[in-house]
C-alpha cells in the first residue's frame, strides 16, 4: 500500500528528518516517493538528498497534484501562510497530516477545503530509531482509509496511538517531551557513577541497558509498574534505599511535575497561536 503513496514534507527541519530517517530505514516506502521541501535552504535539501536518497526540492518545484499525503512540518508561526498557499494547490482528496505543535485540526480545516481530511500527529525524536511513540487525532472529514494510511505510514517510525485531540497536550507531556526526561536521568546516572570512579561511557551503556530492560518488562508483562517496582524491592535492601532517597528528594513529584509542566506549556502554546492567527 505504501509503495504506491507519495509523501511530501512541507518543512525540512529536525522532526521532518527524524521521520524521514525512520521511513527510509523501515523500507516500506521508496525513498524516491519521499519528498522534502523548504522555501529556500538549498544546502539543507542537498544534505537530506545525499543522506537519505530522497527527493529534496524547493517548494516552488513541488508538483502538488502528484502527492498523496502532505506532512506539515514547518514552524507553527508559518502555518497561516502555508495553509493559505496549500489550499490553492491541493484538492479535498489529498490527505494532510500535521506535526505542528499547538495547531488544531479545526484551525486547519477552517483554512483548507471544506471536506479536507486532516490528521494531527505528535511523534517524538525517537522516530530516527523507529521507536517513536506517535499519537494521531483525526479531523471531522477523516475516513477509516485515511486512518489506516496514517497508521501504516507512521508505524515505520514506531508505535502509533489514536487518541482524542483533547488528550494531545498530556500526550505531549508524556511522549513528545518524554525522551528528554530519560536523557536527563541518564545525565545524572553518569554523574553519580563518575563520582564513584566509573567511566561515563560505561555508566551510559549500563544505564541505557537498564532503562531498555525495564521498558521491555513493562511492555511484555501483565504487572503494573507499581507491582514490578515492589517485586524488585527487598525490605532494607539496596533498591529500597535508592527508592527512599528518591522519595525524600521529591523524585516522584518531580516526574509528575515534568509531565504536567510540558502538558501545560503545550496548552499555552495552542492558545498563543490561536490568538496570533485569529
Amino acid at each position: 500500500m505504501l509503495n504506491e503513496q507519495k509523501v511530501a514534507f512541507l518543512g525540512a527541519g529536525s522532526m521532518a528528518e527524524a521521520m524521514i530517517s525512520g521511513m527510509v530505514s523501515a523500507k516500506k516506502l521508496s525513498p524516491h516517493h519521499i519528498i522534502a521541501t523548504n522555501k529556500s535552504n538549498e544546502d539543507r535539501l542537498t544534505e537530506l538528498r545525499e543522506k537519505y536518497g530522497i527527493t529534496a526540492i524547493s517548494r516552488d518545484e513541488l508538483v502538488y497534484e502528484d502527492v498523496d499525503v502532505f506532512i506539515l512540518a514547518m514552524k507553527p508561526k508559518d502555518a497561516d501562510a502555508v495553509l493559505a498557499d496549500l489550499k490553492d494547490k491541493i484538492n479535498p482528496n489529498q490527505l494532510v497530516m500535521s506535526v505542528l505543535a499547538g495547531i488544531s485540526t479545526e484551525f486547519m480545516e477552517f483554512r483548507l477545503h471544506d471536506n479536507q481530511p486532516i490528521i494531527r500527529v505528535m511523534p517524538n525524536t525517537s522516530s530516527m530509531m523507529q521507536e517513536s511513540a506517535t499519537a494521531i487525532s483525526t479531523g471531522q472529514h477523516v475516513g477509516m482509509d485515511h486512518v489506516l494510511t496514517a497508521k501504516e505510514l507512521l508505524s515505520c517510525i514506531g508505535e502509533v496511538y489514536v487518541i482524542e485531540e483533547e488528550k494531545m497536550d498530556i500526550f505531549t507531556g508524556i511522549a513528545g517531551s518524554g525522551p528528554a526526561y530519560f536523557y536527563y536521568l541518564m545525565e545524572h546516572i553518569e554523574k553519580a557513577a563518575a563520582e564513584e570512579g566509573m567511566p561515563p561511557e560505561l555508566a551510559r551503556q549500563i544505564g541505557a541497558q537498564t532503562i531498555l530492560g525495564a521498558a521491555k518488562m513493562i511492555m511484555n508483562r501483565d504487572e503494573t509498574p507499581s507491582e514490578l517496582r515492589e517485586n524488585v524491592t527487598s525490605p532494607n535492601g539496596t533498591t529500597a534505599a535508592g527508592l527512599d532517597a528518591l522519595a525524600e528528594n521529591g523524585g516522584g513529584r518531580a516526574i509528575m511535575a515534568a509531565v504536567k509542566g510540558a502538558s501545560s506549556r503545550s496548552k499555552e502554546i495552542s492558545k498563543q497561536l490561536e490568538k496570533v492567527h485569529a
